[in-house]
Protein backbone atom coordinates (compact mmCIF):
# COMPACT_ATOMS: atom_id res chain seq x y z
CA UNK A 1 0.00 0.00 0.00
CA UNK A 2 3.10 2.28 0.83
CA UNK A 3 4.58 1.60 -2.42
CA UNK A 4 1.39 2.20 -4.22
CA UNK A 5 1.39 5.93 -2.62
CA UNK A 6 4.78 6.74 -3.40
CA UNK A 7 3.79 5.40 -7.49
CA UNK A 8 0.35 7.48 -7.03
CA UNK A 9 2.32 10.67 -6.32
CA UNK A 10 5.34 10.58 -8.59
CA UNK A 11 2.86 9.62 -11.63
CA UNK A 12 0.73 12.54 -10.82
CA UNK A 13 3.25 14.45 -10.36
CA UNK A 14 5.03 13.78 -12.87
CA UNK A 15 1.82 13.91 -15.49
CA UNK A 16 0.87 17.05 -13.85
CA UNK A 17 4.18 18.71 -14.83
CA UNK A 18 4.52 17.06 -18.47
CA UNK A 19 0.63 17.18 -19.96
CA UNK A 20 1.45 21.08 -18.20
CA UNK A 21 4.50 22.09 -19.94
CA UNK A 22 3.79 19.49 -23.39
CA UNK A 23 -0.04 20.08 -24.12
CA UNK A 24 -0.87 23.46 -22.88
CA UNK A 25 1.09 24.79 -25.21
CA UNK A 26 -1.20 24.13 -27.55
CA UNK A 27 -3.66 25.95 -26.35
CA UNK A 28 -1.36 29.00 -24.90
CA UNK A 29 1.29 28.78 -26.98
CA UNK A 30 -0.43 31.52 -29.36
CA UNK A 31 -1.37 33.58 -25.87
CA UNK A 32 2.16 33.94 -24.95
CA UNK A 33 3.41 34.94 -28.59
CA UNK A 34 0.74 37.80 -28.88
CA UNK A 35 0.57 39.29 -25.26
CA UNK A 36 4.28 38.40 -23.92
CA UNK A 37 5.25 42.07 -25.33
CA UNK A 38 2.08 43.70 -23.37
CA UNK A 39 2.22 42.14 -20.54
CA UNK A 40 4.10 40.71 -17.85
CA UNK A 41 4.47 36.83 -17.84
CA UNK A 42 2.98 36.61 -13.87
CA UNK A 43 0.33 39.02 -15.18
CA UNK A 44 -0.67 36.20 -17.84
CA UNK A 45 0.11 33.07 -15.56
CA UNK A 46 -2.23 34.62 -13.46
CA UNK A 47 -5.48 34.83 -15.82
CA UNK A 48 -4.33 31.53 -17.02
CA UNK A 49 -4.70 29.81 -13.57
CA UNK A 50 -7.52 31.71 -13.27
CA UNK A 51 -9.48 30.62 -15.77
CA UNK A 52 -8.03 26.80 -14.87
CA UNK A 53 -9.50 27.29 -11.36
CA UNK A 54 -12.84 27.83 -12.76
CA UNK A 55 -12.96 24.79 -15.05
CA UNK A 56 -11.42 22.01 -12.58
CA UNK A 57 -14.40 23.95 -10.01
CA UNK A 58 -16.89 23.12 -12.33
CA UNK A 59 -16.16 19.84 -13.66
CA UNK A 60 -15.95 19.15 -9.87
CA UNK A 61 -19.20 20.26 -9.35
CA UNK A 62 -21.25 19.10 -12.50
CA UNK A 63 -19.49 15.67 -12.69
CA UNK A 64 -20.09 14.70 -9.00
CA UNK A 65 -16.18 15.08 -8.09
CA UNK A 66 -14.62 14.08 -11.08
CA UNK A 67 -12.61 16.89 -12.82
CA UNK A 68 -12.14 14.91 -16.52
CA UNK A 69 -15.14 15.99 -17.26
CA UNK A 70 -15.99 12.16 -17.84
CA UNK A 71 -13.28 11.44 -19.96
CA UNK A 72 -12.34 8.20 -17.82
CA UNK A 73 -15.51 6.51 -17.79
CA UNK A 74 -14.52 3.85 -19.84
CA UNK A 75 -10.95 3.71 -17.81
CA UNK A 76 -11.98 2.53 -14.12
CA UNK A 77 -9.71 3.35 -12.01
CA UNK A 78 -6.30 1.27 -10.78
CA UNK A 79 -4.21 0.84 -8.35
CA UNK A 80 -1.03 2.52 -9.30
CA UNK A 81 2.30 0.29 -10.10
CA UNK A 82 5.40 1.65 -10.96
CA UNK A 83 4.89 0.98 -14.76
CA UNK A 84 1.73 3.77 -14.26
CA UNK A 85 4.59 6.40 -13.64
CA UNK A 86 6.84 5.14 -16.74
CA UNK A 87 4.30 6.39 -19.07
CA UNK A 88 4.56 10.27 -17.80
CA UNK A 89 8.48 9.75 -17.26
CA UNK A 90 8.95 9.06 -20.88
CA UNK A 91 7.03 11.91 -21.81
CA UNK A 92 8.67 14.25 -19.50
CA UNK A 93 11.94 13.41 -21.33
CA UNK A 94 9.80 13.98 -24.90
CA UNK A 95 8.79 17.47 -23.37
CA UNK A 96 12.17 18.83 -22.56
CA UNK A 97 13.55 18.13 -26.26
CA UNK A 98 10.83 19.72 -27.66
CA UNK A 99 8.59 16.62 -29.18
CA UNK A 100 4.76 17.65 -29.59
CA UNK A 101 4.02 14.27 -28.83
CA UNK A 102 0.52 13.10 -27.81
CA UNK A 103 0.32 13.24 -23.63
CA UNK A 104 -3.34 11.06 -24.45
CA UNK A 105 -1.71 8.20 -25.90
CA UNK A 106 1.23 8.25 -23.90
CA UNK A 107 -0.27 8.72 -20.65
CA UNK A 108 -3.52 6.92 -20.77
CA UNK A 109 -1.52 3.66 -22.74
CA UNK A 110 -0.52 2.78 -19.27
CA UNK A 111 -4.40 2.22 -18.11
CA UNK A 112 -6.61 1.73 -21.12
CA UNK A 113 -7.07 -1.62 -22.58
CA UNK A 114 -6.26 -2.68 -26.41
CA UNK A 115 -9.78 -1.62 -27.13
CA UNK A 116 -10.29 1.17 -26.00
CA UNK A 117 -6.96 2.43 -27.35
CA UNK A 118 -8.10 1.76 -30.58
CA UNK A 119 -10.81 3.73 -30.19
CA UNK A 120 -8.72 6.57 -28.83
CA UNK A 121 -6.74 6.51 -32.05
CA UNK A 122 -9.25 6.56 -34.30
CA UNK A 123 -10.78 9.34 -32.82
CA UNK A 124 -7.54 11.05 -32.92
CA UNK A 125 -7.07 10.65 -37.06
CA UNK A 126 -10.31 11.79 -37.51
CA UNK A 127 -9.97 14.61 -35.47
CA UNK A 128 -7.00 15.39 -37.10
CA UNK A 129 -8.31 15.07 -40.35
CA UNK A 130 -11.24 17.26 -39.50
CA UNK A 131 -9.11 19.55 -37.77
CA UNK A 132 -6.39 19.98 -40.83
CA UNK A 133 -9.76 19.90 -43.72
CA UNK A 134 -11.70 22.61 -41.54
CA UNK A 135 -8.38 24.87 -41.07
CA UNK A 136 -7.92 25.05 -44.58
CA UNK A 137 -11.17 25.79 -45.66
CA UNK A 138 -10.86 28.72 -43.08
CA UNK A 139 -7.85 30.14 -44.34
CA UNK A 140 -8.63 29.92 -47.54
CA UNK A 141 -11.75 32.30 -46.85
CA UNK A 142 -9.24 34.30 -44.79
CA UNK A 143 -6.60 34.38 -47.09
CA UNK A 144 -9.39 36.21 -49.15
CA UNK A 145 -9.71 39.55 -46.84
CA UNK A 146 -5.97 39.29 -45.02
CA UNK A 147 -2.52 38.59 -45.15
CA UNK A 148 -1.42 36.72 -42.11
CA UNK A 149 2.43 37.27 -43.11
CA UNK A 150 2.13 40.59 -42.10
CA UNK A 151 0.62 42.31 -39.12
CA UNK A 152 -1.44 44.81 -41.39
CA UNK A 153 -4.14 45.63 -39.28
CA UNK A 154 -6.59 49.10 -39.44
CA UNK A 155 -6.06 51.24 -36.59
CA UNK A 156 -9.43 51.27 -35.28
CA UNK A 157 -9.03 47.13 -35.22
CA UNK A 158 -6.08 47.04 -33.39
CA UNK A 159 -7.99 47.70 -29.86
CA UNK A 160 -10.53 44.24 -30.76
CA UNK A 161 -7.80 42.16 -32.32
CA UNK A 162 -6.08 42.16 -28.86
CA UNK A 163 -9.12 41.98 -26.66
CA UNK A 164 -10.66 38.97 -28.57
CA UNK A 165 -7.09 36.77 -27.89
CA UNK A 166 -7.61 37.18 -23.81
CA UNK A 167 -11.43 36.42 -24.74
CA UNK A 168 -10.66 33.71 -27.37
CA UNK A 169 -7.64 32.22 -25.13
CA UNK A 170 -9.84 31.61 -22.29
CA UNK A 171 -12.68 29.47 -24.07
CA UNK A 172 -10.13 27.44 -25.62
CA UNK A 173 -7.66 27.09 -22.11
CA UNK A 174 -11.14 26.21 -20.71
CA UNK A 175 -12.22 23.56 -23.75
CA UNK A 176 -9.02 21.59 -23.75
CA UNK A 177 -9.12 21.26 -19.92
CA UNK A 178 -12.32 19.16 -19.90
CA UNK A 179 -10.58 17.04 -22.68
CA UNK A 180 -6.53 17.33 -21.14
CA UNK A 181 -7.43 17.03 -17.60
CA UNK A 182 -8.16 13.26 -17.66
CA UNK A 183 -4.25 12.23 -18.72
CA UNK A 184 -3.62 13.94 -14.86
CA UNK A 185 -6.81 12.66 -13.31
CA UNK A 186 -6.74 9.28 -14.58
CA UNK A 187 -3.67 8.70 -11.55
CA UNK A 188 -6.77 10.21 -8.64
CA UNK A 189 -9.73 8.66 -7.35
CA UNK A 190 -12.51 9.55 -9.75
CA UNK A 191 -14.54 11.63 -6.86
CA UNK A 192 -12.21 14.08 -5.55
CA UNK A 193 -12.82 15.90 -1.85
CA UNK A 194 -12.29 18.99 -1.54
CA UNK A 195 -9.13 19.06 0.09
CA UNK A 196 -7.60 16.50 -2.59
CA UNK A 197 -8.74 19.46 -5.16
CA UNK A 198 -7.44 22.35 -3.86
CA UNK A 199 -4.19 20.69 -3.50
CA UNK A 200 -4.54 19.65 -6.91
CA UNK A 201 -5.51 23.26 -8.09
CA UNK A 202 -2.56 24.69 -5.86
CA UNK A 203 -0.03 22.20 -7.84
CA UNK A 204 -1.53 23.24 -11.47
CA UNK A 205 -1.21 26.88 -10.55
CA UNK A 206 2.54 26.53 -9.72
CA UNK A 207 3.30 24.63 -12.96
CA UNK A 208 1.72 27.32 -14.83
CA UNK A 209 3.35 30.01 -13.35
CA UNK A 210 6.60 28.09 -13.99
CA UNK A 211 5.75 27.72 -17.73
CA UNK A 212 4.79 31.35 -18.21
CA UNK A 213 8.07 32.36 -16.62
CA UNK A 214 9.79 30.11 -19.54
CA UNK A 215 8.01 31.83 -21.61
CA UNK A 216 6.45 28.21 -23.02
CA UNK A 217 9.96 26.34 -22.83
CA UNK A 218 11.23 23.92 -26.08
CA UNK A 219 7.47 22.99 -27.29
CA UNK A 220 6.64 27.05 -27.82
CA UNK A 221 8.93 26.73 -30.86
CA UNK A 222 5.95 24.27 -32.85
CA UNK A 223 3.79 27.37 -31.96
CA UNK A 224 6.38 30.00 -32.95
CA UNK A 225 7.73 28.88 -36.36
CA UNK A 226 4.37 28.71 -38.26
CA UNK A 227 2.98 32.04 -40.07
CA UNK A 228 1.92 35.19 -37.69
CA UNK A 229 1.32 33.35 -34.53
CA UNK A 230 2.87 36.39 -32.93
CA UNK A 231 -0.13 38.49 -34.16
CA UNK A 232 -3.26 39.17 -32.55
CA UNK A 233 -5.70 38.80 -34.91
CA UNK A 234 -4.14 34.88 -36.41
CA UNK A 235 -3.59 34.22 -32.54
CA UNK A 236 -7.51 34.51 -32.18
CA UNK A 237 -8.97 32.99 -35.41
CA UNK A 238 -6.55 30.15 -34.60
CA UNK A 239 -7.52 30.04 -31.54
CA UNK A 240 -11.87 29.92 -32.42
CA UNK A 241 -11.21 27.55 -34.79
CA UNK A 242 -9.30 24.69 -32.34
CA UNK A 243 -11.56 25.69 -29.80
CA UNK A 244 -14.54 24.74 -31.93
CA UNK A 245 -13.04 21.95 -33.54
CA UNK A 246 -12.10 20.34 -29.49
CA UNK A 247 -15.90 21.46 -28.52
CA UNK A 248 -17.41 19.42 -31.21
CA UNK A 249 -15.42 16.36 -30.07
CA UNK A 250 -16.30 16.92 -26.32
CA UNK A 251 -19.75 16.84 -27.17
CA UNK A 252 -20.00 13.99 -29.09
CA UNK A 253 -18.73 11.09 -26.86
CA UNK A 254 -17.03 10.60 -23.49
CA UNK A 255 -14.06 8.91 -25.20
CA UNK A 256 -10.61 10.41 -24.66
CA UNK A 257 -8.41 11.61 -27.56
CA UNK A 258 -5.66 13.23 -28.68
CA UNK A 259 -5.69 16.93 -28.62
CA UNK A 260 -2.09 17.31 -30.07
CA UNK A 261 -3.04 15.47 -33.50
CA UNK A 262 -6.29 17.87 -33.69
CA UNK A 263 -3.76 20.98 -32.78
CA UNK A 264 -1.12 19.50 -34.86
CA UNK A 265 -4.31 19.21 -37.93
CA UNK A 266 -4.87 22.70 -37.75
CA UNK A 267 -1.56 24.23 -38.50
CA UNK A 268 -1.14 21.67 -41.01
CA UNK A 269 -4.48 22.94 -43.06
CA UNK A 270 -3.57 26.34 -41.92
CA UNK A 271 -0.38 26.49 -43.38
CA UNK A 272 -1.39 24.73 -46.31
CA UNK A 273 -4.18 27.45 -46.87
CA UNK A 274 -1.69 30.54 -46.45
CA UNK A 275 0.66 28.44 -49.34
CA UNK A 276 -1.98 28.14 -51.85
CA UNK A 277 -3.40 31.69 -51.55
CA UNK A 278 0.37 33.55 -51.52
CA UNK A 279 2.30 32.57 -54.59
CA UNK A 280 5.19 34.35 -52.56
CA UNK A 281 4.76 31.52 -49.45
CA UNK A 282 6.39 28.30 -50.96
CA UNK A 283 5.17 24.98 -50.60
CA UNK A 284 8.56 23.46 -50.57
CA UNK A 285 8.87 25.05 -47.09
CA UNK A 286 5.87 24.59 -46.15
CA UNK A 287 6.07 20.41 -46.52
CA UNK A 288 9.15 19.81 -44.54
CA UNK A 289 7.33 21.92 -41.33
CA UNK A 290 4.29 20.20 -41.30
CA UNK A 291 5.70 16.46 -42.29
CA UNK A 292 8.34 17.58 -39.25
CA UNK A 293 5.47 17.65 -37.02
CA UNK A 294 3.87 14.47 -38.49
CA UNK A 295 6.99 12.47 -37.86
CA UNK A 296 7.19 13.58 -33.89
CA UNK A 297 3.27 12.63 -33.36
CA UNK A 298 4.01 9.06 -35.24
CA UNK A 299 6.99 8.46 -32.98
CA UNK A 300 5.24 9.25 -29.60
CA UNK A 301 2.34 7.55 -31.12
CA UNK A 302 5.15 4.35 -31.25
CA UNK A 303 6.39 4.58 -27.84
CA UNK A 304 2.74 4.68 -26.48
CA UNK A 305 2.00 1.28 -28.41
CA UNK A 306 5.23 -0.03 -26.80
CA UNK A 307 4.07 0.73 -23.72
CA UNK A 308 0.78 -0.63 -23.83
CA UNK A 309 1.92 -3.76 -25.52
CA UNK A 310 5.11 -4.18 -22.85
CA UNK A 311 2.39 -3.58 -20.10
CA UNK A 312 -0.29 -6.52 -21.97
CA UNK A 313 1.90 -9.06 -23.13
CA UNK A 314 5.54 -8.90 -20.58
CA UNK A 315 4.24 -7.07 -16.96
CA UNK A 316 0.76 -8.37 -16.79
CA UNK A 317 0.32 -10.38 -19.55
CA UNK A 318 -2.98 -12.24 -17.80
CA UNK A 319 -4.70 -8.79 -17.66
CA UNK A 320 -5.06 -8.60 -21.87
CA UNK A 321 -8.80 -7.24 -21.36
Amino acid sequence: MEMTLIYTVIGFALAGYSVIANDSIQTLGTFIASKKKWFKWYTLAGSASAVMIIALAWGWYSYGGDISYGRLTRIPYQEIQWYHAVAPAILLLLTRIGIPVSTTFLVLSAFASTVVLEKMLMKSVVGYGLAAMVAYIAWIAVSKFINEKFDEVDEKWVGFWRNSVWISSGWLWWVWLSHDVANIAVYLPRQLDLTLLLIVMGYFTALLFYIFYIQGGPIQKVVLEKTGTRYARSATIINVIYAGVLFYFKELNDLPMSTTWVFVGLLCGRELAIASMNKEYKLGYVFPLIGKDFLKMVFGLTVSVGIVLAIHYIIIPNNWF
